[in-house]
C-alpha cells in the first residue's frame, strides 16, 4: 500500500485546484498489479470538475483493465479524507467488498477501511437483476 500512497502523491502534484487549492491524488492497482492514478481537475463550473478516484477509475478503464484490488486517496489535510458519495459508488462498481481503501494525508497520516464500510448498502448489479 506504500506504493499507491506515493504514486497518489505523486499525481497529486499535476491536480488542478486554482479555486479550492484543495488538490487531491489517488492511485489503484489492478490484481494483475497495474497501477493507474488520477488527480483532481477543477472547473470554474464546479460541478463540471473531476475527482482523482474518479480520474484514477477512468484511465485504468481506458488502460484495459476492470478491477480494484487497492487504491489510496491523499490530501493535504488534517485527517484523511474519504471519497466522495459518488466516488465511492464509482470505486464500488470496480472493487470487491472486501478491497482496502486508504485515505492518507500529506503528513503521514492514514486510514484503511474496506469497500464494504466505505459504502455500506451499495448499489450494485444485483438489484437490477444482473449478476
Amino acid at each position: 500500500m506504500e506504493d499507491l500512497i506515493a504514486a497518489a502523491a505523486a499525481v497529486r502534484e499535476n491536480a488542478h485546484a486554482p479555486y479550492s487549492g484543495f488538490k487531491v491524488g489517488a492511485a489503484l492497482v489492478t490484481p494483475e498489479g497495474q497501477v493507474f492514478a488520477g488527480c483532481n481537475v477543477e472547473n470554474v463550473a464546479y460541478p463540471e470538475g473531476t475527482c482523482a478516484e474518479a480520474g484514477a477509475i477512468a484511465a485504468m478503464i481506458a488502460g484495459g483493465a476492470t478491477r480494484i484490488a487497492g487504491i489510496a486517496v491523499i490530501a493535504d489535510s488534517t485527517s484523511p479524507v474519504p471519497p466522495c458519495g459518488g466516488c465511492r459508488q464509482k470505486i464500488a462498481e470496480f472493487a470487491d467488498a472486501d478491497v482496502t481503501v486508504t485515505m492518507a494525508t500529506v503528513g503521514g497520516e492514514r486510514k484503511d477501511v474496506s469497500v464494504r464500510d466505505l459504502l455500506p448498502g451499495a448499489f450494485v448489479a444485483g438489484h437490477m437483476g444482473q449478476v
